[in-house]
């Protein structure tokens, strides 16, 4: 199955994916190509780390959402990877129907959440300040549905007595790094 991974910064996930590749625990998947929408984005810098092609994308003209020429160049470059599945991953961009469209039930999101609770930004935010005892991440197929497409699984952790914004979040970041890649090897073996 031929992957190709979507980021817009650090690329902690990525690296996470690229790490259970290298460990030979990403099934029958394999990422082919890293794009990014940021110039500078560290997921650019995890290409030569781990041998594998990485690019920035000229995403303009818009600043949050993939539409119109940026739409148009990111479809074109991800269509010439010719992949299985489109991973978003700290992907921060609103996709539009052009995009779904071109490659329709084949892309999958990370959100810091257990969906359908706390879609959109700032999800682990969101969760800290409504004071909720159990939170996680989800991993689901995008739809036109911002954050509401069907979910494929979700991992959770108590919040504990005295924690922090900054504490849950790296909970729930090492949740994310160990069910990203756990759900793209099942569905390679699909």
């Amino acid at each position: 199955m031929r992957v190709v991974i979507l980021g817009s910064g650090r690329g902690t996930n990525a690296e996470a994916i690229l790490g259970a590749q290298s460990a030979g625990k990403l099934g029958r998947a394999h990422v082919v190509h890293l794009f990014s929408d940021q110039p500078e984005a560290g997921i650019l810098a995890l290409g030569p780390r781990f041998g594998v092609a990485a690019d920035y994308v000229d995403p303009a003209p818009f600043k949050t959402k993939l539409e119109g020429e940026g739409e148009d160049r990111f479809i074109a470059a991800i269509r010439a990877c010719a992949p299985d599945l489109v991973v978003l991953a700290g992907f921060m961009r609103v996709l539009k129907p052009g995009f779904l469209n071109a490659f329709e039930g084949k892309i999958i999101n990370l959100h810091p959440s257990l969906l359908p609770s706390f879609p959109g930004l700032d999800a682990v935010g969101q969760a800290f300040r409504r004071g909720v005892k159990i939170v996680g991440c989800t991993v689901h197929y995008v739809t036109v549905d911002v954050d509401g497409g069907p979910i494929l699984d979700q991992a959770s952790v108590r919040v504990e007595n005295g924690e922090t914004a900054g504490s849950l979040e790296e909970k729930v970041h090492r949740l994310e790094y160990a069910l990203l890649p756990e759900v793209i090897a099942r569905l390679s073996e699909r």
